[in-house]
């Protein structure tokens, strides 16, 4: 079958791909999976140039959607020919993927794959990023960084349905556009001007509520001229490097809350993983939560899908798909 392959850390050059044989048969467990489309997110870029390790050589990719071949044992959580989506699983940029079988998401039939593999970790982790720390109530101030990224534009769409007062940050005014669709109330160009004094000139110097930060070092020292007093601060990402360390004591002068959160804490049981997935299905069925695939590439594409994303160009999901299509049986 055909993977991608990372043999050492670096840059975009070093996804390869590669003919390998067969995966060993499912363990108990475990379940074989077609893997039709995968989504492509920050998290790969950081395990690809080992700010996020991982022993090589490796296939990238932590997200998935297709359907199962075969399974490992008599378990009930999923059948063969099962139309699935998983998340938070090693090796989604491969003609097929040996997942625990308890972290297969069913597909429902009237989403596509590419759908499938574009919202379970955005999905999710606008899910537990909306409702775990400080979930928005109608006039709240919420700030939300990368807006125009996968899980931002997400994140805009739930706070804007819960009534927020929504300001969203980007770096350029075609992605402005985007957010403002999304129901952001206000968006900063952060290239242009200084965030923090923009929320606090529109709010009157109230500040954000919530702040929403999955960039990390270029700007959590702001966050803190920018939240409200007691307000709250989430760092779920680093996609500009690490934030800057702070003393505690400076939380102090406005008595400010600030967590950090990864997805895999808040889906690490099947009943949690699912309750979200469907709630994330609902709100999209129900229209006001869309999906923006700005890309679809194929799997041998996967070194041009990691520079657009890390160029920032993009406009919401890459997707990597087997441009075998569904009927092909590469293992």
């Amino acid at each position: 079958m055909k993977t991608i392959e990372v043999e050492h850390t670096g840059g975009p050059e070093v996804l390869h791909m590669r003919d390998v044989s067969g995966l060993e048969p499912p363990g108990p467990g475990q379940a074989l999976v077609r893997v039709l489309a995968a989504g492509v997110n920050f998290l790969d870029i950081g395990q690809r140039r080992g700010s996020y390790p991982r022993q090589v050589p490796f296939t990238p990719g932590m997200e998935g959607a297709g359907i199962v071949e075969s399974i490992g044992d008599d378990s009930n959580v999923v059948a063969p020919s099962s139309r699935v989506v998983f998340a938070d699983q090693p090796g989604a940029y491969a003609e097929a993927s040996l997942v625990s079988a308890d972290r297969l998401i069913p597909l429902p039939d009237d989403f596509t794959f590419e759908e499938g593999a574009a919202f379970p970790l955005q999905g999710m982790t606008a899910h537990y990023l909306i409702h775990e720390f400080r979930k928005p109530v109608r006039g709240d101030v919420v700030l939300i960084h990368a807006a125009a990224g996968g899980v931002g534009q997400m994140l805009v769409q739930w706070a804007h349905h819960l009534g927020a007062y929504v300001i969203g940050t980007v770096s350029s005014e075609e992605k402005a556009q985007v957010v403002r669709d999304d129901g952001a109330n206000e968006v900063i160009i952060y290239t242009k001007k200084n965030f923090a004094q923009e929320v606090n000139r529109l709010t009157n110097n109230h500040g954000a509520d919530l702040i929403l930060d999955g960039v990390g070092k270029s700007t959590f020292r702001r966050n803190l001229e920018a939240v409200a007093i007691r307000g709250h601060i989430v760092i779920f990402g680093s996609s500009s490097g690490p934030s800057d360390q702070i003393e505690p004591n400076e939380l102090m002068a406005k008595d400010i809350t600030v967590s950090g959160g990864s997805l895999g804490k808040f889906i690490s049981t099947r009943q949690e993983m699912l309750r979200r997935a469907s709630d994330v299905i609902k709100a999209m069925r129900e229209g006001w939560l869309k999906l923006h695939i700005d890309c679809v590439l194929p799997l041998d594409q996967a070194e041009e899908a990691h520079r657009l994303l890390e160029s920032r160009k993009s406009k919401g999901k890459i997707v990597l798909v087997n441009t075998a299509g569904e009927k092909s049986a590469p293992f």
